[in-house]
């Protein structure tokens, strides 16, 4: 279906037009027709899908109706993060370049209230905002929910997830009546919380249910490295000079990991940043403007500070730290195929993180095929005489008269007596370290035969390789037994027999 086929105003297919949009997705072609008409929705769809679209070209056909009759309808949208709510009024701004008078504003914390402030005062259309900082506005009485004729809840399970589902009651319960209000949900699944918000503060809401959150996009070429921990940097230069990605999205699970790899990629010529939750708002906003835009080629971050995270055309998502939920993976991994792109994913597998993948093959129901680094360019890695101290500095450092305990410093006026430089102590030169042991070659035919084992056999191979009980370079991998039962009255007896001997030899 063609964006001509609804009924739509001249206005609204203008600013359509000019987003190069021409026909619907799947998800469009069945929600619009049902929103334009003015009744709720509840919609489970995949990230990417374009349900942006839906809500922001019913906003705008409910906008210039309401025109026509000297009415005004104002709009509110939750989103659960600060980059997917700039990212809703970005795509809402050039959806409504064909409307004339119509202003979004975007809400949410880390910022100061001023500016804020400032589209209050103006008064705007639609309001798009993060939880916490639209509540704030409605304790200091600046906005008014029971003014708003449309409200739209983007990622609710996101949003429940992160703790949100009693702002979220909140919000229903200071709105204006069911009937008097269109409220539209879009979440990735329709969990039993979704659903009761839609029975207890909808208006007998329609269920539609397209492409649902796929557990892995078909056109992700998947691949697994396993590599040890010190030779895990080296092996993503050599990945990276390979490939040559135009855009490449590195994941690490702490924030620590995040700033050193940054650092070590920035040092070998990778123009890289770092994004975390304790960046300032307006870093981050920056930082993410420029991967859009493409100034900027590598970014490294965490899940949490990826999350709302949209960035079109991305080639390449590197999985430096194999996630411990299995559906961050999910979630990582989507971000190079979305709207039906293809797209490549890497994930490197050392001994501190290779135990996640039982979860994440038996959630995705497959085998994450796995390569051998073999054929790989020759790198120098520029940062290897570098430690993660270095690289990551230390922060929160008390100074040393807090550590102490010491008491405040004396006043101006009283003099004090010169310091003496404390005698610095000769360290004694440490012994050299001996080289590192490297684990044995293995052959591309043996990594073969461990792609294609069963998850179980797989996951006891990992145990004895990581464990310390290695096998021969080119050893086949033996299949597992299962472990002898336990003889439940026999271990009580052992039990018993134990408590027995430590009683009397306490008596003695």
């Amino acid at each position: 279906m063609n964006f001509s086929e609804l009924p739509l105003h001249e206005q609204v297919l203008t600013g359509i037009e000019r987003t190069g949009f021409e026909q619907c997705t799947d998800v469009q072609q069945r929600v619009l027709p049902v929103t334009l008409a003015g009744k709720d929705v509840m919609v489970q769809s995949k990230t990417g899908s374009g349900k942006t679209a839906i809500y922001a070209i019913t906003i705008l056909q409910s906008f210039i109706t309401a025109q026509a009759d000297n009415r005004e309808v104002k709009a509110l949208i939750i989103a659960p993060t600060r980059e997917l709510a700039v990212q809703i009024k970005a795509d809402i701004d050039e959806l409504a370049g064909g409307v004339n008078n119509f202003r979004v504003g975007c809400f949410f914390g880390g910022v100061g209230y001023a500016k804020q402030d400032e589209w209050i005062e103006k008064g705007l259309d639609v309001y798009v905002a993060t939880p916490g900082r639209i509540l704030d506005y409605q304790k200091m009485k600046k906005v008014d929910f029971r003014q708003f004729d449309i409200f739209v809840v983007d990622e609710a399970d996101r949003l429940f997830d992160m703790g949100f589902y009693p702002d979220i009651q909140k919000m229903f319960s200071l709105l204006r009546p069911v009937k008097e209000r269109q409220t539209m949900l879009f979440s990735a699944t329709l969990s039993t919380k979704v659903r009761h918000l839609a029975w207890q503060f909808m208006n007998e809401p329609k269920e539609i249910e397209v492409q649902p959150e796929e557990i892995t996009v078909k056109e992700i070429t998947q691949e697994l490295y396993h590599i040890s921990k010190d030779e895990k940097f080296r092996l993503l230069l050599q990945l990276l000079k390979q490939d040559e990605p135009v855009s490449c999205l590195i994941f690490t699970n702490t924030k620590a990991r995040c700033v050193e790899v940054s650092k070590r990629l920035s040092m070998n010529g990778y123009q890289s940043k770092y994004l975390m939750g304790d960046l300032p708002q307006r870093k981050r906003l920056e930082i993410i403007g420029w991967m859009k835009s493409g100034k900027l080629r590598f970014l490294v971050a965490t899940d949490v500070a990826a999350r709302g995270l949209q960035i079109d055309d991305l080639a390449l998502v590197v999985n430096y730290d194999i996630p411990e939920d299995y559906e961050s993976y999910v979630h990582r991994i989507g971000r190079t195929a979305r709207a039906g792109k293809s797209g490549k994913s890497i994930t490197l597998a050392d001994e501190e993180y290779v135990f996640n993948l039982e979860a994440i093959e038996e959630f995705i129901q497959m085998k994450i095929p796995v390569i051998w680094p073999e054929d790989l360019p020759e790198v120098e890695d520029k940062s290897a005489s570098y430690t993660f101290r270095d690289l990551v500095p230390r922060t929160g450092v008390r100074s040393s008269s807090a550590r102490r305990g010491g008491t405040p410093s004396p006043s101006r006026g009283r003099k004090q007596a010169p310091r003496r430089a404390p005698e610095r102590k000769q360290r004694r030169p440490r012994p050299a370290a001996p080289p590192k042991q490297h684990p044995p070659r293995r052959s591309a035919k043996a990594y073969a035969d461990l792609s294609a084992l069963p998850l179980e056999e797989r996951l006891a191979y990992y145990k004895k390789e990581y464990l310390g009980n290695q096998q021969p370079a080119d050893e086949p991998v033996k299949k597992t037994s299962s472990p002898k039962p336990v003889d439940a009255k026999e271990e009580q007896a052992k039990k018993k027999g134990f408590f027995a001997r430590l009683f009397a030899n306490r008596g003695k």
